[in-house]
């Protein structure tokens, strides 16, 4: 069972879909959240959440003050579970509602107005590097000048070609088989100094 951790829907539980996706597990959304709570990363942003899966990521967002979330889900029926799960946030903390797009990645990225503070990927363990590179590349013009990228994959993925999009990674964390990388446009001010977050 997949709960929203903190915030305005605290505890409101969360549908995951049968298969075909791979939610990030309760101890790695806690420490995500809590670094990025920490970098003062959440209120106010304007989220998107890619390869939504359940929605949780985003979802979890939201209710810890994110000003507004884009989650974009390709398959129909998790797309299905990812509105539910949004109306469902939406009432515990009465919250604005999150939009879902039903739709590829990076098809929505090339549509997509932006700009987006905060942004989570989590695509599918088995996409090529190609494919999650090309969608990076597309991503990094609707970024807001300091966003904030989080990237997870298996640890024994190759790392995203932040470079090539223009971006600048700034940590790499590992749990377990799951590695979360954080990047931000290359000519922002450095994470670490930044006192704007």
């Amino acid at each position: 069972m997949t709960r929203i951790i903190a915030g305005k829907a605290r505890g409101a539980r969360l549908d995951v879909p049968s298969s075909g996706t791979r939610p990030t597990s309760d101890r790695v959304r806690e420490s995500l959240f809590g670094a990025l709570e920490s970098a003062e990363a959440i209120a106010g942003a304007r989220v998107l959440d890619l390869y939504a899966g359940s929605g949780a990521l985003g979802l979890e967002a939201l209710s810890r003050g994110a000003l507004s979330v884009d989650l974009v889900e390709r398959g129909r029926p998790a797309a299905a579970i990812v509105r539910r799960n949004a109306a469902t946030t939406s009432k515990a903390g009465g919250l604005a509602m999150a939009r879902v797009h039903e739709s590829a990645v990076h098809p929505f990225l090339l549509r997509a107005a932006g700009p987006y503070d905060l942004v989570f990927s989590d695509p599918p363990y088995d996409i090529e590097d190609a494919a999650m590179n090309a969608d990076l590349l597309a991503l990094a013009p609707l970024l807001s000048p300091d966003a904030l990228v989080i990237v997870e994959r298996a640890k024994r993925s190759t790392a995203p070609d932040f470079d090539g999009a223009g971006l600048s990674l700034f940590r790499e964390k590992n749990y377990g088989d799951t590695t979360l990388w954080w990047a931000e446009p290359a000519d922002a001010q450095p994470a670490a100094e930044s006192q704007s977050r």
